[in-house]
């Protein structure tokens, strides 16, 4: 049996060169979710001002299941892929529905900051809690 799990590794992130190749990454040996992650991705990028008020509609137009269609939605929204707006959201008009976030790339930009960080900090706090670290393990 395959992994479900996101494997991040460098070499695969390098060789990324399409969206299909992300929901490879995103959604390992499993097609049906590939499928539907690419559904909303580019449904919800070619929608005016990018921005879906309702995703059942897509159940029909791509043959998935609604269930299949909550269960990507919701791991896209944990990852920060998706966000969804309320009606009482002034920038889109009162309308609800979803939009894309800056989530994702916020913190995959934090993530790396946070390793340039660690790797080059010279703060003896830092120092002292890198010490610590190796005496409790």
């Amino acid at each position: 049996m395959s992994s479900t799990k996101i494997e991040f590794n460098a070499g695969k992130i390098v060789r990324i060169q399409g969206l299909d190749e992300l929901a490879g990454l995103l959604f390992p040996s499993n097609k049906k979710h590939q499928r539907i992650f690419l559904a909303i991705f580019i449904e919800l990028k070619y929608s005016k001002n990018q921005f879906l008020s309702n995703l059942s509609p897509l159940c029909n137009k791509y043959t998935v299941s609604p269930r299949m269609l909550e269960t990507v939605r919701s791991k896209m929204r944990r990852m920060g892929f998706v966000d969804h707006v309320s009606r009482f959201n002034k920038s889109n008009g009162y309308k609800e529905g979803w939009v894309f976030s800056s989530r994702f790339s916020r913190s995959a930009s934090q993530l790396a900051e946070l390793v340039s960080g660690f790797r080059e900090g010279r703060n003896s706090l830092q120092e002292q809690k890198d010490r610590d670290l190796f005496r409790y393990i």
